[in-house]
């Protein structure tokens, strides 16, 4: 079998920091992310692509809420598989165009992809995920009275929704998905985390509001299809110790047990790098690769001269 690779792309490979959330500025940075990707179609990897949806899905939100009076807005659930066919179809389109200019044979497709949570995940009584616009304080216990959502004040700049975010249990389609690899196709899946549904009492499947966090829905899509490698592209180049301190050191290659040492001592940030790293332990722990590095670095990082590698 060929080595096989899961690949989460970070937003910024979608859209950065105060760039205009415009069809042709997002167009733009995924067909830089295509390139990117093509480099590692080129070093004979089997390659599973999967990718945030943070300011998309936000984006829709907040269209719901404004046009709200003339359209029905959408549940979370439903807005997330929105944002997954948009930037599934950018990103097909543009990885399609990029292999034909370099002549390469490999085929793309791009699967909606449901991802599976237990109702019963803690998760669901302590919501910590914000998401969509700002609202004010009245506002906000307006929406917490009609709408029984939970609001948050964010950092001074207003109240948002927090809605839960529940550790990935299994990634439908996955049988589909090995067989595509199988027949020379790079496959996008899992988007911003994947769509995510719980099963009722019956069995039968059912979506939920949530948003499930990226890089765990990654980590265990590289388990089921039995990746060798699990890559993390962010806008950094490495993973750093005392990060912004002057003693500040950039990790290479390290060991499971290195890694968890670092995280017991606090130097990764929930909201950064914290959770980058928990699913980098987890998926090396079973005596496989994981890797962070940057997206301009990728390739470089599976030859091993660049990034941060945590090997079991």
């Amino acid at each position: 079998m060929a080595n096989r690779v899961v690949i989460a792309l970070g937003g910024n490979a979608i859209l950065k920091p105060n760039q205009e959330a415009t069809l042709e500025v997002q167009l733009e940075n995924v067909k830089i992310s295509a390139e990117q990707v093509a480099k590692i179609e080129e070093l004979d990897y089997e390659i599973v692509l999967t990718h945030g949806n943070g300011p998309q899905v936000g984006n829709i939100l907040r269209q719901n809420e404004e046009a709200k009076e003339v359209v029905p807005p959408f549940p979370l659930d439903v807005c997330n598989a929105e944002s997954q066919g948009f930037i599934g179809y950018m990103l097909e389109q543009s990885l399609k165009n990029t292999l034909e200019e370099r002549g390469l044979t490999s085929n793309v497709i791009t699967l909606l992809t449901q991802t599976e949570v237990s109702a019963q995940d803690e998760a669901f009584d302590h919501p910590t995920k914000p998401i969509g616009i700002f609202y004010s304080e009245s506002e906000a216990k307006q929406l917490e009275q009609e709408k029984n959502w939970v609001m948050m004040e964010d950092a001074g700049r207003g109240y948002r929704r927090v809605v839960p975010s529940p550790k990935p249990k299994s990634i439908h389609g996955v049988d589909a998905i090995v067989n595509l690899l199988n027949q020379n196709t790079i496959v996008i899946a899992g988007g911003g985390g994947g769509i995510p549904v719980t099963r009722c009492q019956n069995g039968l499947l059912k979506g939920i509001e949530a948003v499930i966090d990226k890089d765990r829905t990654g980590k265990k899509l590289a388990e089921q299809i039995d990746a060798n490698v699990f890559m993390m592209l962010t806008d950094v180049s490495n993973v750093y110790i005392n990060y912004g301190k002057e003693n500040q050191e950039k990790l290479a290659t390290i060991s499971v047990e290195q890694a968890q040492k670092y995280m017991e001592q606090g130097h990764f940030a929930d909201g950064s790098m914290g959770p980058k790293m928990e699913a980098a332990i987890a998926f090396a722990e079973q005596g496989k690769t994981a890797i962070i590095c940057s997206l301009e670095e990728a390739d470089q990082a599976l030859l091993g001269k660049a990034g941060t590698r945590i090997t079991g």
